[in-house]
This record gives structure tokens, sequence and C-alpha cells, in this order.
């Protein structure tokens, strides 16, 4: 395995400048076995960082800048600098300031990603309303991800080891969700869901399962037609190329604990998904964009501007996003190699079943 290969170079968006982002970012390199796995690049400006590294002086972060790609510097923190100028950083403030410089720092990170300069994304939070601009005018990471990458279609999926939940609709207004709701969406999710968990998370065949759009699934048409028209035939037709189960009433379904039967459920609305995945996550929760030809993946929280600046923010999430960022990389090289010699894997399963013989007869 080469060097890029066992230690990817992980970039970092610092997300809005006056929200929890960069604190938690020091917070998770500051422990440096960390960067046994990886290298980062934070894509802000050394001002930045030792402005919120006040905030932590116990913390041990040492890093170096820079403006090359070539001289990132292997085991340290690589601050890449996307901007000189003094900014007036106000934490827990809502300003301009803040999202303008949240937008730069993510669209520096993409392009990166995107000439393969990094090989994930890890992206901290940022604020729908101030990001806003005639030449960004995106409700949030994901769809702008999608048109960065020119991808047909993405997929919000939220994980937590075993468990995860994909979204049909991400930030739509109540009112508007059944309107989003078609067959052809839902495919496409399905599509997505499944190639991610074959690639992305070493699944060979996994089980999903659907959630239905209406209170207990619609109750065969009383409650609504989405099921009997859309959501049903829509999995009829999934069955010929996934195991792909539903539609379940929400509810009952995460309070019977379902979701542990399968591989991933995909919701049809965000709170219907994100409710009980925040709830059962534990704060430990990762975002991920299924379906970009990168990885690029999130912490589960905002920029909960009602503690930044406070030293008060828990990296727990953080953390989570980088491990998932790091494995996400290495399953996709696995299965990529897998692919392009298959007596590999061959092999390797060859291996595993004598060694499962050897255990039974000892």
């Amino acid at each position: 395995m080469s060097q890029q290969q066992s230690k990817p170079v992980i970039g970092v968006s610092v997300g809005d400048v006056n929200g929890i982002g960069t604190e938690v970012i020091i917070k998770t390199f500051a422990d440096h076995r960390i960067l046994e796995l990886c290298t980062p690049l934070i894509f802000g400006s050394n001002k930045l960082i030792n402005f919120y590294r006040k905030s932590s002086p116990e913390m041990n972060f040492n890093y170096q800048t820079t403006k090359d790609f070539s001289r990132i510097v292997q085991k340290q923190i690589n601050i890449y600098n996307c901007w000189e100028e003094e900014i007036a950083i106000s934490p827990g403030q809502l300003t301009d300031v803040g999202g303008s410089y949240a937008v730069k720092s993510l669209t520096m990170g993409v392009e990166a990603l995107r000439d393969k300069k990094i090989q994930g994304l890890v992206t901290a939070p940022i604020h729908k309303k101030n990001i806003q601009s005639p030449s960004f005018s995106f409700t949030g990471h994901t769809p702008y991800l999608k048109k960065a990458f020119n991808a047909n279609d993405v997929l919000m999926l939220m994980v937590s080891e075993g468990f995860r939940v994909g979204l049909v609709t991400e930030h739509v207004p109540i009112k508007d969700v059944a309107g989003f709701i078609t067959r052809e969406a839902i495919l496409s999710k399905l599509t997505i869901l499944r190639d991610s968990l074959i690639r992305d998370f070493g699944i060979d065949k996994p089980r999903i399962a659907v959630l239905g759009l209406n209170p207990h699934a619609g109750d065969e048409g009383l409650i609504g037609k989405e099921e009997e028209e859309i959501i049903k035939p829509a999995i009829k037709d999934a069955k010929h190329q996934m195991l792909v189960f539903g539609p379940y009433s929400a509810d009952a379904f995460f309070a019977r604990n379902y979701h542990s039967r399968f591989d991933a459920v995909l919701a049809m609305y965000h709170d219907q998904g994100l409710i009980p995945f925040k709830s059962l996550a534990s704060g430990e929760g990762v975002n991920y964009t299924a379906g970009l030809p990168m990885v690029r993946t999130s912490p589960d929280h905002g920029t909960a501007f009602d503690i930044a600046g406070k030293n008060k923010a828990d990296n727990t999430s953080f953390i989570a996003a980088i491990y998932t960022c790091i494995d996400i990389i290495r399953n996709r090289q696995e299965y990529d190699e897998n692919r392009r010699n298959p007596l590999k894997k061959m092999g390797s399963v060859v291996l595993a079943n004598a060694e499962d013989e050897k255990i039974e007869e000892n």
C-alpha cells in the first residue's frame, strides 16, 4: 500500500467563522494520534486558528502554513491560507462575514477535492442564511456538492457505526415534501444507497428498508395515496436490483428497533429520518454525501452559535466524521482494487474460510 493510500490527506473546511467549527477542529487535531491515520489540511487562515486557539490554551495545536499542495507535511497539521486579510470574528453572531468566509473555505476545499489534491473533505457547519449570495444560492452543502461535481443525483446519508439513514428529500418545507416524492426520485436514491453500501461500507448484499410518507404508512390508502401509488411501485421496481423492503410506518419502525435488521433506512423527509437518527446516534452521527466521485463527510450538528467561543463545544461528531472519511476512502480503494484484480479478492475469501475451518477444528 502506498503512502497516499495508507495515510490520506483530508481537507477540512472551517464553516462559519463565528460558529463552533474552528473550535472543534482544534480540539480534534490537538490529539496527535489522529495524525497517524491522516494528514489534515485546514482551509482557513492562521489568524482564524490563532483567534480560537486562545480559548483553548491547554491544547497542543501546532501547525505549519502553506499555499502549495506539494509542500504539505506528513504527521503535521497543515493550514492552507485561503485569505490573508484581517476579518471581523464575532463568536455567536450571524454576520455576512461569517457566511462569506465560510463559502470561501468551502469552495477552495471542494476545488482541491475535485483536483485530487486531497483524498477527502470534512466540512464544518455553515449557516444556511448568511451563505446566500448571487454566486452561492444553495440550501446547504449537499446541493452545492451535487452541482460542483456535476452529479446526476446525490444522497444525504446519516451514519453512525451500523446505523444509516438516507433521505429522499432534504431541506424542503413540509408543505412541499409530497410533491418531491416520485417513483423516479425513490429509485434514484435507492440506487445510490445500494451502491454506497457496497463500495463505501463494504457490504456485499445490503438490506434496505423504506419508510412510508404518511402516518401508519398510509393505512392502505386511507391516510394519503403516496404509499399505494408511488412508494410501493418504486419498491417493487427496485426489488429487481436489490434487497429492499417496506414501506414501514416510521414511528413503529424505530420504536420496535427494526432499523437494527437492516443495513440502511431510506426516509422520505428530513425530520422523519433525522429525529430518530440523532436521538439514537448519541452525538456521534456523521453526514455523508453518497453518490459523489470523491468522499465528503461532516458532523451532524450545526453552527451552535449559543456556545461559540466559550470552549464548550463537543468534538465527538467531528472526530467521527474524520474517521468515517478515512474508512470510506480505504473501503473504496479496496473495492476498486478487488474489481481490478478479482483473484486477489478470491484469495482473501479462501484464506478467511480456511481460518474459519481452523477455528472450528480447535
